[in-house]
């Protein structure tokens, strides 16, 4: 078990700023729980007195029920992974090198320490031709794998993780918190990661602390809960005025009716003959989806651009087993106002329909609307 414990931790430095105000936590161990807040609200802070790398002026931080004060701040180090922006990579060292560091700071050998790097570049997701590369010869998205890689070679129960994708692209960063949730629930480490990104946030996080100006503790709950109920009007401006659309990520999309969609295939564009307000979503020959087909005056449009432009999507793809966000995104954003549903291979399933959703939304409330009150008379009886 490695439960982490604030017990009335308070930062403030000599000039009196109070960076961390009276926090007490509780994060149970195997879970992933977001510092979040914006800039300056103490979240780093509370997350570098977890390793000693910033000390607290009062209180105590348990580990596994352990006073950390009690513990050498190099051996706590060693059994905590560490990553952060940039991943913080040794540049003059080679990648496999850089992910075999504690291991070998540990005691292993640095012929066993290596064989195990790979492994764990294997994990990541990162292909083993790079090991003998150095970190300026990677993308951005490649570095901050490798510093995942090498906070988890010594395989720690702890992991602390300091806004590791705020320095790539969106798209990049979208891939790397995929591969974070795939690997959490496949080694179930004690994460605490910190982020200004609220989406960020709830995609990652079991639970979320908010935390607000002077490191005060705006509130500790999971996700959809600070969604639904923010605490504090901190908390619901930080969240921000589309909360509620956010919140849909928590709810099911499976019964959402899935309607034919007249497709064609690609070569068969020029062809086309459309009434004017018709749609066709063109595909490639294994039917993935490639643009949306109207006619607008005389001209064949794709997602309103003439088709001779760039091949868009127009609109974002469904997965029938994702959430209510994604399929209202999907319908919302498409240029013909049905969102297309693919399956695993990327291939046409269907269409869905905005009115549809909101209509499974409604009977989702009404629901757990019954249940409420199903459960309220009950504790009334007895």
């Amino acid at each position: 078990m490695s439960d982490i414990e604030f017990r009335d931790i308070s930062k403030t430095y000599p000039d009196g700023t109070h960076a961390v105000t009276d926090l007490d936590l509780r994060i149970e161990s195997g879970s992933f729980t977001v510092f979040v807040g914006p800039s300056g609200c103490g979240k780093t802070t509370s997350m570098r007195m977890i390793n000693r790398m910033t000390l607290p002026t009062s209180g105590t931080i348990t580990i596994a029920e352990q006073d950390i004060s009690a513990i050498d701040p190099v051996k706590l180090r060693l059994g905590i992974g560490y990553v952060i922006q940039s991943g913080g990579l040794l540049p003059h060292r080679t990648v496999v090198d850089n992910v075999a560091t504690v291991p070998v700071l540990r005691g292993d050998s640095r012929r066993a320490a290596r064989t195990a790097a790979l492994d764990v570049l294997d994990r990541v997701g990162l292909d083993r031709s790079l090991a003998g590369r150095y970190p300026a010869q990677l993308s951005g998205g490649q570095q901050q794998r490798v510093g995942v890689a090498r906070a988890l070679a010594a395989d720690p129960p702890v992991l602390l993780m300091d806004e590791p994708f705020s320095a790539v692209d969106p798209v990049v960063r979208a891939e790397l918190q995929i591969e974070m949730q795939r690997l959490q629930a496949e080694l179930h480490k004690t994460i605490v990661f910190v982020t200004h990104d609220i989406d960020e946030a709830i995609t990652l996080g079991d639970r979320l602390a908010v935390f607000g100006r002077g490191g005060v503790l705006q509130q500790f709950d999971p996700p959809q809960r600070v969604l639904s109920q923010p605490a504090t009007d901190f908390v619901a401006d930080f969240v921000g005025r589309d909360r509620g659309y956010r919140g849909l990520s928590f709810r099911s999309a499976n019964n959402i009716p899935l309607h034919d969609i007249q497709t064609a295939v690609a070569d068969d564009v020029s062809g086309l003959r459309l009434d004017r307000g018709d749609w066709v979503l063109v595909v490639d020959a294994a039917a993935r989806p490639t643009g949306w087909v109207d006619v607008t005056g005389v001209e064949a449009v794709r997602a309103g651009q003439p088709l001779r432009d760039s091949m868009s999507a127009g609109g974002s793809l469904f997965t029938p087993t994702g959430d209510l966000r994604q399929a209202l995104d999907a319908a919302i954003s498409s240029p013909s106002g049905i969102g297309v549903a693919v399956d695993d291979s990327g291939a046409v399933r269907g269409g869905v329909l905005a009115t549809e959703i909101l209509a499974q939304l409604a009977e989702q409330r009404a629901t757990e609307d019954a249940e409420r009150n199903r459960h309220y008379f009950e504790q009334e009886v007895r």
